[in-house]
């Protein structure tokens, strides 16, 4: 079963806590804290693999979840850090983020990766809390939380020659007489629902052709199965033209290499750069030399080199795929589109990371927001003064009470940060 596209969430490992614990050793006088930092969370990353040729199985599982960082512990132990959940998938795959729509990645080659939801970060011990003032911090920092991410991934076949041309005009039987594929071929319309790749050994070289499923008038608006099917053409290197210039069919062969052409210029102009082959098929049945010659003359005019083939007889193979080969080798690369891929990284740079924000909510409440705010606030000892006193000090140093007062904040007044509500009072 070929599945080009699926859908799943990632989910990355939440960073663990830092640690809040104290030296309790025998012998040794005022023992201080010795809390160790949390390990950070682990990381999904999907990577390509030349081995997998679908997307089956991501079609079927929806999640996936990196582990946990664990917590600090005592003697200033760092936590174990979270082992990172590395997902395979085929190489042409693209990587996009659901919500934005932004592309993460492209994942051209063996090997490329890409981080979609990268682990949280661990947190601080109570450790680093120790000040001159403060000799016992009865709190730590709160790991950073886990990210979630939905994702698209969508599969581009990549492949060094594709076979487009309408249906039933024996791409498939082109495709399993010089390759070991062995695609479903049957006499009637619309036979492949799905692309083929096989392989093709010639003179200690190869190269992967790839049965590009029928394509219809209309597939560029979506007619059919439009764009399952065409997008796979964007990253063949060489294009075979298959055209059945028999007439058993009742088919006009030049009109066929109109409809299909023009297909290809509406879904993306591009296509039409890439070098492009005539396989003129089914010689061995050709009912009207008249409209056989109309079709050679016209292909003459276009600029267009013909080979005369049948798939049945194998005649002309040899020479179209020699052709192939050389076209193949001397062409040169060309991007199928021109991506822009989002760098996701930098919103681990955020410079808005440490601001807070505010706003009087309908209830008449007034409500603080920032993201190191959230992180400081889940690392809040409420049983201990300090720790208190650490939080109302890095919202006035931010100056979040300064914009509540401009807001019309006054004493006895509620304050709410997350789902926590308190009474304003000005010391």
């Amino acid at each position: 079963m070929f599945v080009d596209r699926a859908e799943v969430k990632v989910v990355s490992g939440k960073g663990g806590n830092g640690g809040v614990t104290f030296r309790h050793d025998p012998y040794v006088p005022d023992g201080g804290p010795d809390g160790g930092d949390g390990g950070d969370g682990g990381s999904v990353i999907f990577v390509a693999d030349r081995n997998l040729r679908t997307l089956m199985d991501l079609k079927f599982q929806r999640k996936y979840q990196a582990e946990n960082g664990q917590n600090g512990m005592k003697r200033n132990r760092y936590g174990k850090k979270g082992e990172n959940l590395y997902v395979k998938v085929p190489v042409g795959t693209l990587i996009i983020d659901k919500e934005t729509g932004h592309l993460m990645k492209d994942l051209r080659e063996d090997g490329d990766e890409v981080v979609a939801a990268k682990g949280g970060k661990g947190g601080r011990g109570n450790v680093h809390y120790k000040t001159s003032i403060r000799q016992a911090p009865n709190f730590a920092e709160a790991g950073e939380p886990a990210k979630e991410r939905d994702v698209i991934l969508e599969l581009k076949l990549l492949a060094d020659v594709g076979l487009l041309g309408f249906p039933s005009v024996g791409k498939s039987t082109l495709l399993s007489v010089c390759t070991s594929a062995k695609p479903k071929i049957a006499a009637y319309h619309f036979t492949t629902i799905d692309p083929n790749l096989g392989v093709v050994d010639m003179y200690d070289k190869s190269f992967v052709m790839a049965d590009i499923a029928g394509i219809i008038e209309g597939a560029s608006e979506g007619v059919g199965l439009g764009f399952k099917f065409l997008k796979h053409i964007e990253r063949t290197k060489v294009l075979i033209h298959v055209v059945d210039v028999s007439g058993s069919e009742g088919r006009d062969p030049i009109d066929d290499y109109k409809k299909i052409n023009a297909e290809l210029a509406a879904y993306n102009p591009k296509l039409l750069e890439k070098p492009q082959i005539i396989a003129a098929n089914k010689m061995d049945i050709v009912f009207d030399q008249d409209k056989l010659q109309e079709f050679m003359d016209f292909m003459k005019k276009e600029g267009r080199t013909v080979f005369p083939i049948s798939c049945a007889t194998k005649q002309g193979i040899k020479e179209l795929m020699d052709e192939a080969l050389y076209r193949v080798e001397t062409c040169e690369e060309n991007e199928d589109l021109d991506y822009e891929m989002y760098d996701f990284s930098q919103d681990e740079y955020d410079p808005d990371y440490k601001k807070i924000s505010g706003y009087l909510d309908e209830d008449g409440s007034y409500v603080l927001e920032g993201k190191q705010l959230s992180k400081i606030f889940n690392s809040t000892n409420f049983t201990d003064q300090g720790s208190i006193r650490y939080l109302y000090n890095y919202i006035v140093k931010q100056g979040g009470i300064k914009l509540l007062k401009q807001m019309g904040l006054k004493e006895g007044d509620t304050v709410r940060i997350e789902d926590f509500e308190f009474e304003f009072t000005d010391d």
